[in-house]
This record gives structure tokens, C-alpha cells and sequence, in this order.
């Protein structure tokens, strides 16, 4: 099969390829169907999870507030970004061919980053949320009111999309003239530049700034949030109150330290400790167990899930 095809670029004649190859997670017959199986079952429960999560906070009434609000779409986004990677990952492990066309490969890049980064964004959101629950709760209404809660949700996916649509089009625009082999079990850009034959300094320039800014803004808006947090609760005399508040952020401090410790460790690292295998197994760690974690966390320390879980049950049997 030809996996190349002419095509012109910057005024000269460019190979570039069709099709991209995925090496996958292993090439061992004796374990691929045990780990297709597990991660089956992973893949299922995330789907579950987070559907039921998204349905249930639109169900019940006493959900309709700002934290489950942005609560509910995380779920959306650890969906979406996990759907991204997770199908083709699951069929590559039992297929002999593993290919995805060039812009298939462009498509599931563009929805992946557009997700990662929302969620990003989204957890820096709630830090912010938490902050004005605890801080002033009297005003807690006001202050996170419908509208700022769509303005800021809204803002999260638009940054998530800009920034989608610019890696994905100085990726996709390179030409790809050597191997079609990617190291992966998906479409990622740094595995990417290494098969161009393009120069990558404007992408690599681009992914350093980008990439960092949201990082930046992510953790910054976290920790200058939950330091107002510690001041207010500071404030409150009794330690059954100040337990109370803090028992509000424990999940959503889960979720931050490890979407964004796995996020530092991936691209945050000295090149000199970059392992392909490694890398693997850290990105099935953001794609598919972070996905299965959120929910689970959420829903098994938090007492309002629990008892909207309880009435739904309690529906659906009688």
C-alpha cells in the first residue's frame, strides 16, 4: 500500500503521508487479550460513570448549584477526551492493522487537546467556585450565578478550542516524508515531530508558550484560590466548621494533583529522562484512569451524590 502522496507546500514538492501506523501499547500475543479485557471493563466504567454523574446533576434539584454545575461537565470533558483515544486503542490491540488515516489521526488530536485542555481550565474554574462558597457563602449565590457560571464555562471550552485549532493546524500542515510509524497508541504531538521532516522550531516554540500558559494559569489560579480558602477558614471559630469547608475541597484537590502531576511529569521533564514506554504508561494514566477516578472520587466523598443516588434508586425500584 502507497503511504504517501505528492503534495506542494511552501512553493516545493512535499511527500506526505496517508496514514499513520501505531506500535500500540504491547505487541505480546499472550497478554493483549488480558489487557484489551481490562481495559474494556475500564473503558465502561468510565462511560457509566460519567454519563450517570452528568445525568444524575441534571436530575436532581438539589444538584442545580454552581459546584455541580462545572462538576458535571468535567465528567463531560474526562468523557470526551477519554472517547477520543480509548475505542481505537482498544481495537488496535486485538487488530493486525493499526493504522489511522492522516486526518483521522488530525481529528483525534483536535477533540483530545480541545477536552485535556478544558478540563485543565475547568479544575483552576472550581478552585475559584470552592473559594467564593467559602469565603463569603451568604453571597455564594450571587456571585456564582447562572450566567457566570455559562461565561465561565463557556470560556474554558473556547480556550480549549483555540488552542486545539492551533497545535492541531501547525502539526498537520508539516510534511511527514520518512517512517509512518508512531510510537503511541494515539496521536500526540511531540511523537508527531519526530516524524516531519518540516523544521519544528515554530511548533516546538508554540507548544512551550501555549501549553505553559495554561499550565501557569491552571495552578496559579488553584493555589492563589485555595490560599483565600485557608484565610477564610482560618476565620471560622468552631473546628466542626472549618472541617466542614475543608471537606468540600478534598475532592476536588484529588482531581487537580492528578491530573496536573501526571500533566508536569509528561512535559514538564528533562529530555534526558524521556522513556517511550514510560511515556505509554503515563498517558493511559490521563486518558483512561483520571476519566475513571473524577467520578468515583466525587460520588464516594460526597454525602449530596450519595443521597441523590439513593433517591434515583429508590425511583427506579418503586
Amino acid at each position: 500500500m502507497n503511504f504517501f502522496k505528492q503534495r506542494k507546500m511552501d512553493g516545493e514538492n512535499c511527500s506526505s503521508l496517508t496514514e499513520f501506523q501505531f506500535v500500540g501499547i504491547t505487541n505480546n500475543p499472550e497478554i493483549k487479550v488480558t489487557i484489551f479485557t481490562l481495559f474494556l471493563v475500564v473503558y465502561f466504567i468510565i462511560l457509566v460513570a460519567n454519563l450517570g454523574m452528568i445525568i444524575l446533576i441534571r436530575m436532581d434539584s438539589q444538584l442545580q448549584t454552581p459546584m455541580y454545575f462545572f462538576l458535571s461537565h468535567l465528567s463531560f470533558c474526562d468523557l470526551c477526551y477519554s472517547t477520543a483515544v480509548g475505542p481505537k486503542m482498544l481495537v488496535d490491540l486485538l487488530a493486525k492493522d493499526k493504522s489511522i488515516f492522516f486526518y483521522g489521526c488530525a481529528l483525534q488530536f483536535f477533540i483530545f487537546c480541545i477536552f485535556a485542555d478544558s478540563e485543565c481550565l475547568l479544575l483552576a474554574v472550581m478552585a475559584f467556585d470552592r473559594y467564593k462558597a467559602i469565603s463569603n457563602p451568604l453571597l455564594y449565590a450571587v456571585n456564582m450565578s447562572s450566567r457566570v457560571c455559562s461565561v465561565l464555562t463557556a470560556g474554558v471550552y473556547l480556550v480549549g478550542m483555540v488552542d486545539a485549532l492551533i497545535h492541531t493546524t501547525l502539526t498537520f500542515r508539516l510534511c511527514f516524508c520518512g517512517s509512518n510509524e508512531i510510537n503511541h497508541f494515539f496521536c500526540d504531538t511531540p511523537l508527531l515531530l519526530l516524524l516531519s521532516c518540516s523544521d519544528t522550531q515554530v511548533n516546538e516554540l508554540v507548544i512551550f508558550i501555549v501549553f505553559g500558559f495554561i499550565e501557569l494559569s491552571t495552578l496559579s489560579g488553584v493555589l492563589v484560590s485555595y490560599c483565600y480558602i485557608i484565610l477564610s477558614v482560618l476565620k471560622i471559630h468552631s473546628s466542626e466548621g472549618k472541617l466542614k469547608a475543608f471537606s468540600t475541597c478534598t475532592s476536588h484537590l484529588t482531581a487537580v494533583a492528578m491530573f496536573q502531576g501526571t500533566m508536569l511529569f509528561m512535559y514538564f521533564r528533562p529530555s534526558s529522562s524521556y522513556s517511550l514506554d514510560q511515556d505509554k504508561m503515563t498517558s493511559l494514566f490521563y486518558t483512561l484512569i483520571i476519566p475513571l477516578f473524577n467520578p468515583l472520587i466525587y460520588s464516594l466523598r460526597n454525602k449530596d451524590v450519595k443521597e441523590a443516588l439513593e433517591k434515583l434508586k429508590n425511583k427506579m425500584l418503586f
